[in-house]
């Protein structure tokens, strides 16, 4: 890379469920741009992170993990990750160290093939296996598929992960700075807001409740003289013995739902907030293309 050339592009992160694409973006960007949850499948949408340097500017596309789908929902989350392959100038793919490869690795290499964008091989998770384990992994996955790259990272602990940023920006072409320095997602604060809301949902609740909620912010303003900000929000689930779970006994789960949002909505927006929750059923949300619409998936990029 010629020195004061200035480099940008786009760059997808693409992986199976829960291999670490959300931590790796976040430890990236230096904020939370995308939520973590120990579920699979949390990350619906396209979600841009902008990392900018005086060497250049990377927009993170983070996918929705590539799995078999099982409701309409699950066919939006695919095609946009699948759609996303030929939208980008590199492709991230990450693996996990600890889990090695799996037929759903196999999966996406076969879909990488299918696509002439340059592809990483990103190991995750490296902290979590011993060094003499990665040569072997790495042989398995570049039998498979000719890698520009093979990294191994820790997205958690930021190991190695400046060296995968200086390869990131020497494959990125000559370009302009599409983004201000200081913006670090192209989303609008109520998006944010509902993921983190999100986010405390899946991190508090039982394994049945994950894929059936969703969040919407119904009302988000400053309504008083000292700059509290007043964000009416509703939790939908699918079933009436989901509610009862988020509600919790006495409206405890609930509470504490709200309670840990409210502290992270607080440091994103600078303000104090006031968070009114409520939980209402939508059955069978998420096969329904009208919902999908309302809560952000659209179909436009479902087709």
């Amino acid at each position: 890379m010629s020195e004061g050339t200035f480099r940008s592009g786009f760059v997808a992160l693409i992986g199976r469920p829960n291999v670490g694409k959300s931590t790796l973006m976040n430890q990236i960007i230096g904020h939370k741009v995308a939520i973590m949850s120990d579920k699979p499948q949390t990350t619906r949408n396209k979600i841009q992170g902008i990392y900018t340097s005086a060497e250049g500017q990377i927009i993170f596309v983070d996918t929705p993990g590539i799995h078999k789908p099982r409701t309409k929902l699950g066919d939006y989350m695919v095609n946009v990750a699948q759609n996303t392959l030929r939208e980008v100038d590199l492709i991230l793919f990450l693996v996990d160290a600890k889990e090695g490869l799996g037929p759903g690795d196999q999966w996406i290499i076969n879909h990488l093939k299918e696509v002439s964008t340059p592809v990483f091989l990103v190991i995750n998770k490296i902290d979590l296996v011993h060094p003499d384990e990665l040569l072997p992994l790495i042989t398995r996955y570049v039998e498979l598929y000719d890698f520009k790259e093979v990294i191994p990272v820790s997205a958690l602990q930021g190991n190695n992960v400046s060296r995968l940023m200086e390869q990131i920006l020497r494959y990125l072409p000559e370009g302009p700075q599409y983004y201000p320095s200081d913006q670090v997602t192209d989303h609008p604060e109520r998006f944010i807001v509902a993921e983190l809301i999100r986010e405390k949902v899946l991190q508090l609740t039982h394994e049945e409740i994950p894929h059936s909620i969703a969040v919407d912010i119904e009302e988000m303003k400053q309504r008083d003289n000292r700059g509290t900000v007043f964000i009416s929000a509703v939790i939908y689930t699918e079933r009436d013995s989901q509610k009862k779970i988020v509600i919790g006994k006495q409206g405890r789960m609930l509470k504490e739902i709200g309670t840990r949002a409210r502290q992270e909505i607080e440091a994103l927006l600078g303000s104090k907030i006031y968070l009114d929750l409520w939980v209402k059923v939508k059955k069978d949300w998420r096969n329904k293309m009208s919902q999908l619409r309302l809560f952000g998936y659209h179909e436009r990029e479902y087709s």
